[in-house]
């Protein structure tokens, strides 16, 4: 006989037990359903892809935390773990373009996988939630994807969000009439994304120790700093750095005036040019919600790239999304307390009891009655006594107990006790099923 195995999962990975899932199945069944009321359709992608699809596409700092797949001698094709679902969904698009309709609404629900430090709010294996709009160049796309952000976090019931707004293009311009050198230009990006983590002597410190001058880094600090309610941010960075159509700012005011017609309340995003987002492939608009407590970092994730699916086809389509980080999601609502009073460890609501051999057939026909009418119903399996059977009820918080003893049997009639308070009702085979969802209903 082999050696006794220690169960235990790898570092950054976790089990989930029924209780965990269905708080994550509430969190997923919620923000699906919005995903549909917007328009959006799901697709699936393999876990694994080319190593050529991933890599080239992240920058620097996150192409290190890409898994790399080792595999047999059946095949030589390197293969990684996907980081995110941005870049499968851009192949969809380069690979499977003549299938789809434009503009393509898709939405992405699936694990992903990065070499991180595992800590709190931080996992190597985590789902993401992803919705893009693939082949619409304007603003009503971005504000699309911030109106679906705020109805989803609302629906879920978080008290407190903002959605922070920036532009690539403004920071560009910021980093450019403060002398940041073009080809330094992707430093500040890495640099001003750790803002909220490091802050502003953080990130003069990281530029300057790039190489970058200190003067350029004082001005382009001084200028992400900038804060006045609503969009007088804009005015005051057009007044610093002067009018230009290519610098992001007209397509941020036109974005702000959607919103309002759109009617996303103005306290739950901001202009916050101290946002970068580290990926490379963002061209446009970015967006990222934090809640400020309990401070687990963003929520979500996303913006506008414009030029990544022309890495897949010969010309790029214009594309925004945004991306649900799920684990700090359901971290946040255990932390909150979110989940409904009814969402208890289990989703059975009837134990269906059976008394002895000779009557296992009666509760077969319970059980399958109780089903049929659409009653999340167990039927208890092994060979029991009833005070067992009760227990086990108890322990799993199924809230009602079906019973059907040779008296019960004989008469055609059943018992459904309802656990919390001890309220039974005796009913006839066929009122079985309007007693048990009346007595559901009525659940203390």
């Amino acid at each position: 006989m082999s050696k006794t195995v220690t169960p235990r999962t790898p570092k950054g990975f976790r089990d989930f037990l029924p209780d965990t899932m269905l708080r994550r199945n509430f969190v997923l069944d919620a923000i699906t359903d919005e995903f549909h009321r917007f328009g959006f359709e799901p697709i699936g992608t393999p876990i694994l892809e080319r190593h050529e699809t991933l890599f080239g596409k992240y920058g620097e700092d996150a192409e290190q935390l890409i898994f790399t797949a080792q595999h047999g001698r059946s095949t030589r094709e390197p293969l990684a773990m996907r980081y995110d679902l941005t870049v499968p969904l851009a192949r969809v698009v380069g690979q499977y373009e003549n299938h789809l309709s434009f503009p393509f609404k898709r939405y992405h629900i699936a694990p992903v996988f990065r070499g991180e430090r595992p800590q709190r709010g931080r996992y190597r294996e985590f789902w993401q939630c992803d919705a893009d709009i693939v082949g619409v160049a304007g603003m009503s796309a971005d504000a699309e994807i911030v109106s679906l952000m705020q109805h989803i976090l609302s629906r879920l019931g978080f008290p407190q969000f903002v959605i922070k707004i920036n532009h690539r293009k403004l920071l560009v311009a910021i980093g450019d009439f403060s002398g940041v050198p073009k080809e330094q230009l992707p430093d500040l990006y890495r640099s001003v994304d750790k803002f909220d983590k490091i802050g502003a002597e953080g990130v003069r410190r990281e530029l300057t120790e790039r190489g970058i001058a200190a003067d350029a880094v004082s001005r382009m600090i001084d200028l992400i700093q900038a804060k006045v309610a609503g969009t007088g941010s804009l005015d005051l960075i057009v007044d610093a750095i002067g009018a230009d159509e290519d610098n992001g700012v007209d397509e941020l005011r036109e974005l702000a005036a959607l919103l309002a017609e759109a009617k996303v309340p103005p306290a739950c995003y901001d202009f916050d040019f101290t946002m970068a987002r580290g990926l490379g492939y963002y061209t446009g608009p970015i967006f990222e919600t934090v809640i400020s407590e309990p401070n687990l970092g963003s929520i979500t994730g996303g913006g506008r790239y414009d030029n990544l699916i022309g890495m897949f086809r010969r010309q790029s389509l214009p594309t925004t999304g945004t991306s649900f980080g799920i684990e700090r999601i359901i971290d946040l609502m255990d932390e909150l307390n979110l989940y409904p009073g009814h969402l208890g460890g289990t989703l059975v609501q009837v134990l269906v009891t059976v008394f002895s051999q000779d009557t296992r057939a009666a509760s077969m026909r319970i059980a399958d009655g109780l089903r049929q009418a659409g009653v999340n119903t167990e039927l208890y399996l092994p060979s029991r006594k009833l005070g067992r059977q009760f227990q086990y009820a108890d322990k799993k918080g199924i809230p009602l107990v079906a019973i059907a003893g040779p008296n019960e049997v004989e008469a055609g009639t059943v018992k459904l006790r309802r656990l919390a308070d001890g309220k039974e009702v005796a009913t006839t085979l066929s009122g079985a099923v309007d007693a048990a969802k009346q007595l559901l209903a009525l659940t203390p």
